[in-house]
């Protein structure tokens, strides 16, 4: 999978990462996939609703140790 941006919002809390998502997913074009890196417990259920209601597709979910990392491709 292409990466076009990384955004790390680790230590950020709600609404924080989907604030600083946003403001990425602003700045790449359509089919562009973005990188997100958080330790935000909520944020699973945050940006899969996000994406979801605002057109963008949640390609993966994992989790690695206490990061949350998810990869998100702009519609």
């Amino acid at each position: 999978m292409k990466i076009d941006k990384v955004l790390d919002a680790k230590g950020l809390a709600c609404p924080m990462p989907i604030v600083k998502t946003k403001k990425a997913m602003n700045e790449l074009e359509t089919g562009q996939v973005l990188e997100v890196h958080t330790t935000d417990k909520g944020a699973k259920n945050d940006l899969t609703a996000w994406a979801n209601s605002v057109g963008h597709e949640l390609l993966k979910y994992e989790k690695d140790k206490d990061v949350l990392k998810f990869w998100i491709k702009k519609g």
